[in-house]
């Protein structure tokens, strides 16, 4: 398959995700910068209809977890399972091990749940009886949480959500698009048959350019003058513009 602009990949993804230029390219910069993303919006407005796209434009397998309470880390992660045959335990992989995962409603796992994630997020491999498992590359993880329904969740901490590279809403489309999606259909057939416009080799090619960028230490300055900003006022009795401040994670080469 022969190199295509970047611009390309987001245009083809639009064919099924429409109206909604912004959230592609917040989704692709979470993507190339090899982190994850965190959409906090009411159902229906397309969280799974993105992640589906975007893992087939770029030829990869996709995985939805649908995270409920009773759910565990091994239903995530994955089992050890004894081979009657050998009488060895053979390692079973979870849906983690997808490069495009949607983690469906995170805040309604428990927190041992949520950390089982998180972790694998971070690490980008998965430890099981002493044996380390790569995740696949790329790796990323699109989690979603309904801000307006809190009966039966458990909130994400803050050192968890700060996990997390870009949080973001989708909203509603407006009348002109949503036209459009009615014509689509609303059977999900679009997408599924969506097909690849690239690879994840030119993906791994793109995020390899994205660690070669070089920023002048002017722009190093000024993102750090607005993590201090957060700090500011603390001296100031009474006030503050920030619930928590930034910490050095957030910097940066944090």
């Amino acid at each position: 398959m022969s190199e295509l602009p970047l611009q390309t990949l987001q245009n083809h993804i639009e064919k099924v995700f429409v109206g909604k230029t912004a959230v592609v390219q917040n989704a692709l910069t979470t993507l190339l910068a090899e982190g994850h993303l965190l959409i906090e919006d009411v159902p229906g407005v397309g969280k799974t209809t993105l992640a589906l796209a975007l893992a087939r434009a770029i030829g990869c397998t996709f995985q939805r977890i649908q995270f409920t309470s009773d759910m565990m880390p091994s239903d995530i992660l994955g089992v050890s399972v004894l081979n009657t045959h050998t009488q060895n335990f053979e390692f079973r992989p979870g849906p983690i091990f997808h490069p495009v995962v949607l983690a469906d409603e995170l805040n309604r796992a428990t927190p041992r749940t949520q950390s089982a994630l998180l972790e694998c997020m971070n690490e980008r491999q998965v430890s099981m009886d002493g044996v380390t498992h790569p995740l696949p590359e790329p790796f990323f993880v699109l989690a979603t949480q309904n801000p307006h329904e809190h009966h039966g969740t458990f909130p994400l901490p803050e050192s968890q959500l700060d996990r997390f590279t870009m949080r973001l809403s989708i909203g509603y489309p407006d009348a002109r698009h949503e036209k459009t999606i009615l014509a689509l259909g609303t059977n999900g057939a679009d997408v599924r048959h969506l097909e690849a416009c690239t690879n994840t080799a030119q993906m791994q090619r793109w995020i390899a350019a994205v660690k070669k960028l070089h920023v002048a230490s002017t722009v190093d300055d000024y993102l750090l003058s607005l993590v201090e900003a957060t700090r500011g006022d603390r001296l100031a009795a009474g006030r503050a513009s920030a619930r928590l401040y930034a910490g050095p994670r957030s910097c940066p080469s944090g």
